[in-house]
């Protein structure tokens, strides 16, 4: 039997070698160049989220929009920022082509920079 697809992430805080706990990440859809809302959460102590972001039949191929507020999470953090930060809200927007597959957003993140793969 083949599993549904689902978007799932984490963060990972690099400068500090552990999870981000606590960081806030949005979720969007986009269609004709409109972004639609479609949840907020949070990070856990592993920073993961606890659920999967979309997963069945609420997860359908096209594009998404992850924003990931690093900002607010690293002037939590022991980071010593300039003000302005370097990064404050992180958009990352990325297609699905196969909503029967397992999407994986993570985000890697320092004060000064970030990558992100699809992982699994």
């Amino acid at each position: 039997m083949t599993k549904p697809g689902r978007l799932t992430t984490h963060v990972l805080d690099t400068a500090l070698g552990k999870p981000a706990e606590g960081l806030t990440i949005e979720l969007f859809w986009l269609e004709n160049g409109q972004r639609q809302w479609i949840s907020t959460v949070k990070t856990n102590a592993d920073g993961r989220v606890d659920q999967p972001l979309l997963e069945g039949v609420g997860f359908m191929a096209g594009t998404y929009e992850l924003v990931f507020h690093a900002g607010d999470y690293l002037r939590r953090s022991a980071a010593e920022l300039p003000d302005p930060a370097f990064l404050d809200v992180i958009p990352l927007r990325f297609g699905v082509a196969d909503a029967s597959a397992h999407y994986h957003v993570p985000l890697l993140l320092s004060p000064y920079g970030y990558s992100t793969y699809r992982g699994s």
